[in-house]
């Protein structure tokens, strides 16, 4: 029994782990089953937090260096490079994937009881679009972290597939349904052919009828809400003295969490100081420069991130930037949400449609669109996407712990 199954997420993370005949979520970080995809190095206690800790040590000010949205780098050439930690020291990228995927297995283990060395990993449909070549590197570099940790039976499943199987679980006759895993960094798409005769079979290929994805997602999502509110106030698509704009590279960077630190280089904090003088209105150039000077990136996003929540949960939400300048505060609601999104959800929309046409099946033979993912919690977003099938039943699932629950019934076909 010496197995387990790992969600690991662009935004969150779970394991599951075998409990008899069942299995069970195992505890990461807690009593929660469930953690934030994050790392804090804390150079001041010379310590390391995971998830909720993690976030919290940053934001009270412990010196160090916050790592989160790892996944997101897979298969890109910045994966294989250093970071510095803020001490002197630096560390691969990958590495710290690995000592994430290290807590999870821990974490595992002491739920278990037992040493774990055999695994089922979920991963997107693409890690990364369009270039197959990157998306084997990203998984070959994400074996490499786990074999790093002593996993050393290592199986891959597709992340809305395990959905399928968590979904499959609860069904009573055959159907045909759309799994819909939107979750921090990716969109996948998966049309399987599912049912209670079908739940026990270990190979499943010939029930997948077609799978898509792209990387678009919630982080996407909160990048597109820092940048036209947020960044705004900071000079972002403000006009020079010419009615040129100005350069917008650093505001990208600062909206993008594995970029901000780049930010920081005392080479480029130089360069930004002497723009000075394309900003016509100088408030705009004073804050961004108090933001790099004052590391304030990390914060801005997820003053960004917690905006998209307030909102998703319901009515206008205030974001407030006293760190940043006195009394600065912003009203977003729920239609500034959509317009902001509005191309990140136009490119999920036709994932979806694209997966559907790719198994060539009508729309209407459809049973079912299955929601799982954080970002399925975004109620504009899952209603185009319920819009785009209109007679398919919308099904909810777990949205943090449905792909987490799928892969360990997985595992146990495998490993059991």
């Amino acid at each position: 029994m010496n197995y387990c199954a790992i969600d690991f997420g662009t935004s969150n993370s779970a394991v599951a782990v075998p409990d008899g005949a069942a299995l069970k979520l195992a505890p990461v970080e807690g009593a929660y089953t469930t953690l934030p995809t994050s790392v804090f190095f804390n150079t001041d206690e010379d310590t390391r937090e995971f998830g909720r800790a993690a976030l919290a040590a940053y934001i009270d000010g412990f010196d160090g260096r916050l790592m989160r949205s790892m996944k997101s780098i897979l298969g890109s050439p910045l994966a294989e490079n250093s970071t510095d930690l803020g001490d002197g020291s630096a560390i691969k990228y990958t590495d710290v994937i690995a000592i994430f995927l290290d807590h999870l297995k821990r974490s595992a283990e002491k739920s278990a009881g037992a040493a774990i060395d055999r695994a089922v990993l979920g991963r997107p449909v693409f890690f990364v679009d369009d270039d197959p070549r990157a998306d084997q590197m990203a998984q070959k570099q994400l074996e490499t972290a786990a074999r790093a940790v002593g996993l050393r039976d290592i199986h891959f499943q597709y992340e809305p597939i395990a959905a399928a199987f968590d979904y499959e679980s609860r069904l009573t006759r055959e159907g045909l349904v759309l799994v819909a895993d939107i979750g921090g960094g990716t969109s996948d798409f998966s049309l399987v052919r599912v049912g209670p005769e079908r739940m026990n079979q270990v190979e499943r290929k010939d029930d997948v009828l077609a799978h898509h994805g792209v990387h678009v997602a919630g982080t996407d999502f909160d990048r597109r809400v820092e940048l036209t509110t947020i960044l705004r106030e900071l000079g972002y698509q403000s006009l020079d003295p010419e009615g040129r704009e100005i350069p917008n590279r650093v505001y990208f960077d600062l909206a993008t969490w594995h970029l901000i630190n780049t930010v920081y280089a005392p080479k480029r904090v130089s360069e930004l100081g002497l723009m000075r003088h394309l900003f016509t209105d100088v408030k705009y150039h004073d804050r961004l420069m108090r933001v790099v000077e004052r590391r304030l990136g990390h914060a801005l996003a997820a003053h960004a991130e917690e905006a998209k929540i307030g909102v998703a949960a319901g009515g206008e939400t205030v974001i407030d930037l006293d760190e940043v300048e006195d009394d600065l505060r912003l009203a977003f609601d729920e239609a500034q949400l959509i317009e902001a999104g509005q191309e990140e959800t136009r490119r999920i929309v036709a994932a979806a449609r694209d997966t559907v046409q790719a198994a060539g099946v009508s729309i209407r033979d459809m049973s079912a669109i299955y929601f799982t993912g954080g970002s399925t919690g975004l109620a504009f977003l899952s209603g185009a996407l319920a819009a785009a099938f209109p007679d398919a039943e919308a099904v909810f699932g777990d949205r943090l712990a449905s792909v987490a629950t799928g892969l360990g019934i997985h595992a146990r076909r495998v490993f059991a």
